[in-house]
């Protein structure tokens, strides 16, 4: 939830059982001990995905590392895994995204060999 501070926990757990059942999607943990002190959340996208050119495409759907391992190399070989799961899956392209206003994840994705491809503003409107 420290990750997705916004979402409906229950929802979370549920998602994360999908993921943990789906052969279309990953979950993948770092441990330290017995201390989850990381994980990465990716899923295959059969539509398009911007700034890609292959389908189906691995898209990281969700990383997070605790704050006291950061910086240390667990999100850089989380992506790493994810990399060799896509991979194994027929992918030639990990997506990803982040809100426009997270900087720090704008960094981070950098960091790990990511290149930004657009940049996006989503809309919606109701019809009735």
């Amino acid at each position: 939830m420290q990750l997705w501070p916004d979402e409906d926990t229950e929802g979370v757990r549920k998602e994360m059982v999908r993921a943990t059942s789906s052969p279309d999607d990953v979950l993948i943990g770092c441990k330290d001990g017995k201390t989850l002190v990381g994980f990465a959340q990716a899923g295959l996208r059969h539509d398009y995905v911007e700034g890609t050119s292959s389908s189906p495409v691995a898209y990281l759907e969700g990383i997070f590392v605790l704050p006291d391992y950061r910086k240390q190399g667990v999100a850089r070989r989380l992506v790493e895994e994810v990399c060799t799961w896509g991979r194994d899956k027929g992918c030639t392209e990990l997506g990803s995204d982040a809100h426009l206003d997270n900087t720090m994840s704008h960094e981070f994705h950098k960091a790990v060999g990511f290149t930004e491809a657009e940049r996006l503003a989503t809309f919606v409107k109701k019809i009735t």
